[in-house]
């Protein structure tokens, strides 16, 4: 058994004890209610999911294991040469909530390179698929058709006792991550490289060896593995991350948990809006007609926008009331790696002028920037100008969050997911009476 694995068994063993005393002694203790507002909209704010993986602070923004992007960054072993970490010792780091040692973060990059190899019918289905095919598309089905070597679900189908199902789940979390570069470079090279795809290298990390497979040279992987950890949580509420725990509660194995979250991943409500927000600022861009970003055109812009109609993509958040501290990582990078660049300092003017004029306009519950308003100029940068590819990238990173939360999930033997429903008459009733009856389970 791994280092990794013998700790993360050390720290289930002793949180389990936490939620069992919860569960027996303070089940029926209430922590909040429920409005219409939130049943209609969508459940947004209701306090009804467990992860101790990620927190994100309406104020504060995204802390993983109670640490911030800054302290997250300083605290993990680097890759040498490196301004960041290696992303196999950030999955340490989530499963255990300790920070590992070079010689544990290395454990990790060796146990996925034997890990890595991907099947050969995962090649063959994917070059049957039309080449217009979406990438989230091909990403997702790639995942999917490898459900095959689950061994969550071979343990599940010979019988294991429950407290024991992290184990396998466990396995074939570390089985896909080790493949996902891999699969996502693939469809990479072989959709929009001329099909030359690039094998991996076995002397790389996780993060160097997908630069590498996508044909990037320095410092792209230090952009992967930023990439790659600022995107892979942000607590367990927003769309990919619910639905890979709802699915997993079921007892679905990691691989149909995942591909159903890389689908919801796909919507341009979700991870398809750092495309969105590119596609703005670029056609934004082309309107000021080579004119100076300066702070005066910049605002004039941007009113011109909102009095049209539109809106500003890439500005607000359902939880954030500040500028997402994933924006600030990713523009401290562009300041130090390519601050001339004029998509970025337009970018960087928008963020300027843009939560004034938001805050003037009156309509944004939050004028400040998210990640996705920041992501895609990097990428563009370096060369990587397929927007359509862009939610692949955040699909592999999400997948370390979610994988590290449904092993924890079956570790503490979380139950299946079932809210009760109302029906709109219901609702209206309440609404009139200003109570609300006591109803029964179906």
């Amino acid at each position: 058994m791994s280092t990794l694995k013998k700790l993360l068994q050390k720290k289930i063993e002793e949180h389990r004890p936490r939620t069992t005393k919860l569960l027996k002694e303070h089940a029926n203790k209430k922590i909040g209610e429920v409005t219409i507002g939130q049943c209609i909209g969508g459940a947004r704010g209701v306090r009804s999911l467990v992860t101790d993986i990620s927190y994100l602070d309406a104020e504060e923004g995204i802390r993983f294991r109670n640490k911030t992007i800054p302290e997250t960054f300083a605290l993990l072993p680097k890759v040498p040469g490196s301004e960041y970490p290696y992303v196999e010792g950030f999955w340490h780091f989530l499963l255990t909530g300790e920070a590992p040692t070079k010689e544990q973060a290395l454990e990790v990059v060796e146990d996925w390179k034997g890990r890595a190899q991907v099947p050969q019918y995962v090649y063959d289905l994917l070059r049957t698929m039309p080449r217009d095919t979406h990438p989230m598309t091909m990403f997702s089905t790639a995942i999917l058709a490898m459900q095959r070597e689950s061994k969550f679900a071979a343990r599940y189908r010979e019988g294991i006792k429950k407290d024991m199902y992290w184990d396998p789940m466990y396995e074939d979390a570390c089985d896909i991550l080790a493949k996902l570069p891999t699969i996502g470079a693939y469809i990479y090279r072989m959709k929009f490289k001329g099909d030359t795809p690039i094998a991996p290298d076995p002397k790389l990390d996780w993060g160097g060896n997908f630069a590498h497979m996508m044909g990037q040279p320095r410092p792209y992987d230090d952009v992967s593995r930023m990439y790659f950890i600022l995107h892979s949580d942000h607590e367990s509420g927003n769309v990919s991350a619910h639905t890979v725990h709802l699915v997993a509660s079921a007892l679905s194995d990691a691989y149909y948990a995942l591909s159903a979250g890389i689908n919801g991943l796909a919507g341009p409500l979700h991870g398809l809006a750092n495309e969105e927000v590119l596609r703005w600022t670029q056609n934004f861009m082309e309107k000021l007609g080579g004119k100076e970003p300066t702070d005066e055109v910049i605002k004039e812009a941007l009113w011109a926008t909102l009095k049209s109609g539109q809106v500003i993509p890439g500005y607000g958040h359902a939880v954030l009331r500040k500028t997402d501290p994933r924006y600030m990582a990713q523009r401290e990078f562009c300041q130090k790696n390519l601050p001339d660049y004029p998509l970025f300092k337009v970018v960087s003017q928008i963020f300027k002028v843009a939560p004034g004029v938001l805050m003037e306009h009156g309509k944004a519950k939050n004028p400040w920037p998210n990640v996705d308003a920041q992501s895609g100029v990097i990428q563009w940068y370096y060369g990587v100008k397929e927007y359509s590819f862009y939610t692949v990238l955040f699909g592999i990173g999400r997948a370390i969050g979610t994988l590290a939360n449904i092993t924890w999930d079956r570790a503490l033997g979380y139950a299946i997911e079932r809210p009760k429903s109302l029906s709109t008459s219901m609702l209206e009733e309440f609404a009139e009476k200003g109570k609300s009856d006591k109803l029964a389970d179906d």
